[in-house]
């Protein structure tokens, strides 16, 4: 039987010079950035303003955007609030207080359309706010990294070694999360991309989709073992492997298509959110097959790159 196993080495340093060009970002932009954080951050994670602004006729994002950015504010997160007809939207962009803000609110009316004073309004981020929203979604990917340790662990309790299962997802996920990160630094760093909420829930997504399609393959290995006493543990989850493959690839695929037809067509407001996704997803398709497995084999075997240990520590017939 064709082993997808057995080529492990080579998997791992793909993985590897992937996630090294974006952690060299990450780590560059944690020391130039004012922040000194590994992506330039939006309102959501630092002090800024909020605009809600309800037009009296039909406008565009895009002119939207282009007033602010004549302003000197580079990167406004315009998002439109409501149904098309209702003509209101958001901005989310840098801190800007009394005349500024007057400023603004006349170069809308006049570049963009007509607004309603009455429903137009804009609020302030603390930089407390800020603190405290970073700080959540720092505790939200910890406490799903646990919630999926656990749950793994618990799910297949009755496989040998059902910890390590657990734990090589855990590692899978990591390298998606870094993957995503790290492209998503290099992005910021060459077209001053800012992250903002949606990227948290982009990566809460990929974390999702990562574990999500690894529990598939890892349910069908420890259906084969019952099945299969008697043979290697690395046969029994390369056959594993090829039952579940067009499966996951049938679901992987189909998201990249649709995450892709977003990415082309859609608003400039959700382009980075289906950038991470996207990202992520491909990220996700690749570490479950090629990550995640590998790494139990490469346990189960006590060799990384594919040094077989003596046969008989194979798995015993029962």
């Amino acid at each position: 039987m064709f082993t997808i196993i057995r080529n492990r080495a080579i998997y791992f340093l793909i993985s590897l010079a992937i996630i090294m060009p974006g952690f060299g970002f990450m780590v560059y932009n944690m020391i130039t950035l004012p922040t000194h954080t590994p992506w330039r951050l939006s309102v959501d994670f630092r002090q800024g303003s909020i605009f809600d602004v309800k037009f009296s006729e039909t406008v565009t994002e895009d002119k939207i955007r282009t007033t602010f950015e004549e302003f000197g504010l580079n990167n406004p997160l315009v998002s439109r609030l409501g149904t098309e007809a209702d003509n209101t939207w958001q901005i989310r962009t840098d801190f800007l207080q009394g005349e500024q803000t007057q400023r603004l609110f006349d170069a809308l009316a006049a570049q963009v359309g007509a607004l309603d004073q009455k429903q137009s309004s804009v609020s302030s981020v603390s930089s407390k706010v800020a603190s405290e929203v970073t700080n959540a979604a720092v505790y939200a990917v910890i406490a799903a990294t646990i919630a999926i340790l656990l749950f793994i662990w618990y799910s297949f309790r009755k496989a040998p070694h059902a910890i390590r299962y657990s734990v090589c997802a855990i590692v899978a996920m990591i390298h998606d999360v870094l993957v995503a990160g790290g492209l998503t630094a290099i992005l910021s760093t060459l077209f001053n991309w800012e992250i903002d909420a949606l990227f948290l829930t982009a990566m809460l997504t990929v974390i999702g989709f990562s574990v999500q399609d690894t529990i598939v393959v890892y349910d069908r290995i420890r259906e084969n073992l019952t099945r299969h006493r008697g043979e290697e543990f690395e046969q029994v989850v390369s056959r594993s492997l090829v039952e579940t493959l067009h499966r996951s690839l049938t679901i992987s695929l189909t998201n990249i298509f649709v995450m892709t037809a977003l990415l082309l067509f859609g608003g400039a407001s959700i382009k980075q959110f289906i950038a991470v996704l996207l990202i992520g997803l491909v990220s996700g398709t690749y570490s479950s097959i090629f990550n995640a497995v590998p790494l139990v084999v490469a346990w189960e075997e006590r060799s990384l790159f594919g040094r077989r240990k003596a046969t008989s520590d194979a798995l015993p017939a029962k």
